[in-house]
């Protein structure tokens, strides 16, 4: 009788080693042969997964995107979702060097594009909910509250390149974050 294959889970870990691949040596080092080596399957079976390295690609984006999603999800208050945005945290520093890697490909991939704009679109939804949570109930409050997420947003995804190329530590950009936090005016 032939063995049951759970798909999902083989395109979770195809999709954890495209990762771990492009955190070691970015995307250009993800083949679909080392990919294979580092997930412990055959080629054949990243195949049967994936058409193309593209929709493996998109695939992994989308694991990494949901990971990120979720903490954020949990995280409490403005600054904490921030410094979450942020992948600030040395935990969180791998993590950081493969969304980086997926952002610079994305630059002229449109499917990988289409997976950070719905991560960032979310993201700044929930920005927008907790700025307007603070209480601005003035005339144009939910624009305000929308630039103010925007701002928020980039900063953020900012930060996150200045600690990994070593111009900020990640204790001076917390702190650049949190200054940003005390100072935005609350219109």
């Amino acid at each position: 009788m032939p063995r049951q294959v759970d798909h999902d889970s083989r395109r979770r870990t195809i999709a954890e080693a495209v990762c771990a691949l492009a955190d070691r040596d970015g995307l250009e080092g993800v083949t679909l042969r080392d990919v294979a080596e580092e997930a412990g399957v055959s080629m054949g079976a990243v195949q049967r997964c994936f058409r193309t390295k593209d929709e493996m690609l998109v695939f992994a984006l989308t694991h990494v995107s949901e990971q990120v999603a979720a903490r954020i999800r949990r995280a409490h208050g403005l600054g904490r979702v921030a410094a979450e945005i942020a992948l600030l945290t040395e935990g969180h520093r791998a993590q950081a060097r493969v969304w980086l890697a997926f952002a610079a490909r994305a630059a002229v991939s449109p499917p990988l594009a289409a997976v950070l704009r719905a991560h960032y679109a979310e993201a700044h939804a929930l920005l927008t909910r907790l700025i307007q949570a603070t209480g601005d109930d003035g005339p144009d409050a939910a624009g305000d509250a929308a630039e103010r997420a925007r701002t928020l947003l980039a900063l953020a995804d900012g930060l996150t390149a200045h600690v990994l190329i070593g111009h900020l530590t990640p204790h001076a950009a917390q702190a650049v974050l949190d200054h940003h936090l005390a100072t935005a005016p609350a219109r």
